[in-house]
């Protein structure tokens, strides 16, 4: 039986795994801001470090993998932003840095990031959000935003995933992961019903915005459902998975992007991919 650290245990798709992995019998870490292992708020760099230290600790320095599933929704509040990118990507970036020693001293450890499917189905996010974001910069972030009032949150939350994603696939074949024997893949839901939809549901306008959103199966996805796909991803079924992100949503991204992926090597982009071709896998 492994030891798993899952952030955002207390609620939606983090209870849901955490319930199954210790039905399992699995240990499991919960990260929370309550009904937790480890209570932490992780919109604050003390809270993160705080937050991983606890978990590094409790776990005696092995980890076989964890769930970083603690995010929040778009929504009101001049802080809003600002709050979404230090959860949404500092608050699962810089834990799971500290953690990959941790990850790396298990035998075929596995990392699943919740990511979401407003990646790709969010127009208009600003590059310069997401470069702010991969650079570690919530300041920059929030102020690329500043002119765009309310709607400045729904492009944080899209840009928070975005970047989130990309994190995960630039770090997952390199030696420190791959390499070092650690499977890490991000899972990308679409609406499913857990206490940040209820919260946006409860909204009369985004409610509105959230029950015409196409969903090509109908109806919204169950947070157990996800834990399903959640524990197969830290499985040894899941040995061969890495740098991926799984879509589970209803079939929203298919429905808004049927012919954008996947795709060939576009002309500018040949160079770089014949260089990494050349260059082979960093994880050998």
């Amino acid at each position: 039986m492994g030891t798993y650290a899952i952030t955002g245990s207390a609620s939606g798709m983090g209870l849901h795994t955490a319930r199954r992995l210790r039905a399992d019998g699995h240990r499991v870490i919960g990260v929370d801001l309550r009904d937790a292992d480890v209570i932490a708020d992780l919109s604050e760099p003390h809270g993160r470090r705080a937050a991983a230290d606890a978990v590094l600790a409790s776990a005696g320095g092995v980890l076989d993998g964890a769930v970083l599933a603690a995010g929040l929704g778009p929504g009101s509040g001049g802080d809003r932003s600002r709050l979404i990118a230090q959860v949404n990507f500092l608050g699962v970036v810089e834990p799971l840095t500290a953690w990959r020693p941790a990850l790396a001293a298990a035998d075929r450890a596995k990392v699943v990031v919740i990511a979401s499917n407003s990646a790709s189905t969010v127009p208009l996010v600003p590059r310069r959000t997401i470069n702010a974001l991969l650079a570690h910069d919530p300041d920059k972030a929030v102020r690329s935003l500043r002119l765009l009032g309310e709607r400045g949150s729904a492009l944080m939350y899209a840009a928070s995933k975005i970047a989130v994603s990309r994190w995960v696939r630039r770090h997952s074949v390199t030696r420190d992961w791959a390499g070092a024997g650690i499977r890490l893949n991000a899972l990308a839901p679409g609406a499913v019903m857990t206490p940040l939809l209820e919260a946006q549901l409860a909204e009369p306008l985004e409610g509105k915005a959230v029950r015409r959103f196409p969903i090509p199966v109908g109806g919204f996805g169950a947070a157990d459902q996800l834990a399903e796909w959640i524990t197969f991803m830290l499985s040894d079924a899941a040995d061969f998975l890495c740098g991926s992100v799984i879509f589970v949503d209803g079939g929203t991204d298919a429905f808004f992007r049927p012919a954008d992926w996947p795709d060939s090597v576009p002309l500018r982009a040949l160079p770089r991919y014949l260089w990494r071709f050349a260059r082979g896998t960093e994880t050998g």
